[in-house]
């Protein structure tokens, strides 16, 4: 009994260390952004050069998130993951004493490292934990997390930075003792990766090639991060053509969007036991095709209120959704690798993002960008809507049920003396 106690207050204390790392990744970039324009003129560079402190993190998560997922495969998530919880410290509270911009991007992409791993190990570990309804219900949990640590966060750096730029970059110093507990808390190698063996290692093409659904995945996590990124960099603009120009007005915009998704993640557990991955996903892009069309159509911020809503919706929805389709489709030898490139998807959308909206929006409005976005949702709506999409889960379980049967129903060894 007491065994049993002490087993159920670690796996308590694992998941809450999991949930609140998994708030690190989107802290990584929302922290600087209440202060970017005093480092802009503190360090006396041009706001272009400034917007390099913003995606410098995404870029290394990118790039490394591959070797990341291939680590987690060969070691397991617990050295990894500790590693980058403690590197994402490091990197991330270097600017409590940087004074020069070349080191402080330096900092930057040592901090983006050590994000992919915390994104990547985090997401790997959660999915190890359960399955099923506790599996749902964990998704859940972290879509909430997540989403609630782009509004904490930023709160607390725009508190800490009425003291000075450099003392909000000591909120990143949270990964160091999130680091330790790592170690001392999550296991060495989960069941899920002991069981597993090396015969379905290969590269990250291999994977591709082997599970060609996952390419559709990652066309919708590329797309995921494009749409977020349209609203964090144009939707301010289109707001202050509104009349809404005052911060604490503009963030009331996000945080709904942002509250949203938190109660959807809250309520997903209850929401998957109703209904199937395609109903989610086509609910997704329902809501992109409206926020966006609303956005385009809108000439009073009410409206634009009620697109940010349907926004967060549909996000909320899809984020447990595709990292459950993504981390089962591969065999549990892989998941770190097909993981990790969800997280190299993701903030490459979030990346060419403006360079994607920005021409275009130059070139004819903020709205006609917007017009297109509703459009590139609507064309995922009507994809989904002609297709099916299977659970990778339950199609493991009939071959693991199919293979069994056929060890059962084999004849019995004859020995010959």
């Amino acid at each position: 009994m007491i065994g049993d106690a002490r087993a159920a207050t670690r796996r308590h204390a694992e998941v809450t260390l999991l949930l609140f790392a998994s708030t690190l990744g989107v802290m990584a970039g929302a922290i600087v952004m209440p202060v970017l324009e005093v480092i802009r003129g503190d360090l006396g560079i041009s706001s272009t050069a400034a917007g390099f402190i913003i995606t410098t993190h995404g870029l290394a998560i990118a790039a490394v998130s591959p070797l990341i997922g291939r680590a987690i495969d060969r070691w397991g998530v617990r050295t990894p993951l500790a590693a980058g919880l403690v590197l994402y410290g490091v990197g991330g509270g270097a600017g409590v004493f940087i004074t020069s911009f070349p080191l402080l991007i330096a900092s930057r992409a040592l901090l983006g490292i050590g994000a992919a791993a915390v994104f990547s190990g985090t997401t790997v570990a959660i999915l190890a934990m359960a399955d099923g309804a506790r599996r749902d219900r964990l998704m859940g949990w972290r879509t909430t997390a997540t989403t609630a640590g782009g509004l904490v966060w930023p709160a607390l750096a725009g508190v800490l930075g009425e003291i000075g730029w450099h003392a909000t970059f000591a909120i990143y110093c949270v990964g160091i003792p999130l680091g330790i507990a790592t170690m001392l808390l999550i296991p060495e190698r989960t069941s899920s990766e002991q069981g597993s063996g090396a015969r379905h290692r290969g590269s990250a093409w291999d994977l591709l090639r082997r599970h060609r659904i996952l390419v559709a995945w990652y066309g919708l996590m590329i797309t995921t991060g494009l749409m977020m990124y349209s609203l964090a960099v144009f939707l301010p603009t289109r707001l202050a053509q509104l009349g809404i120009d005052k911060p604490i007005f503009v963030s009331l915009f996000m945080v709904v969007q942002a509250s949203a998704s938190i109660l959807v993640g809250l309520g997903y557990a209850r929401i998957r036991a109703r209904f199937g991955f395609t109903a989610l996903l086509r609910t997704t892009a329902g809501c992109w095709t409206a926020a966006f069309t609303i956005l385009g159509l809108a000439d009073h911020p009410v409206p634009v209120f009620l697109a940010s809503a349907l926004f967060g919706l549909g996000n909320g929805l899809l984020l447990p959704v595709i990292t459950v389709l993504i981390g089962e489709t591969p065999p549990s030898s892989q998941r770190g690798l097909a993981t990790s490139l969800s997280g190299t998807a993701m903030f490459f959308g979030q990346f060419v993002s403006p360079l994607v909206f920005g021409p275009v929006m130059e070139a004819t409005s903020i709205t006609g960008g917007y017009f297109i976005a509703a459009a590139l949702a609507a064309v995922i709506l009507v994809a989904l809507l002609s297709t099916r999409v299977a659970d990778p889960t339950e199609s493991r379980e009939e071959s693991t049920s199919t293979a069994a049967q056929d060890r059962t129903d084999l004849p019995a060894e004859r020995t010959v003396s």
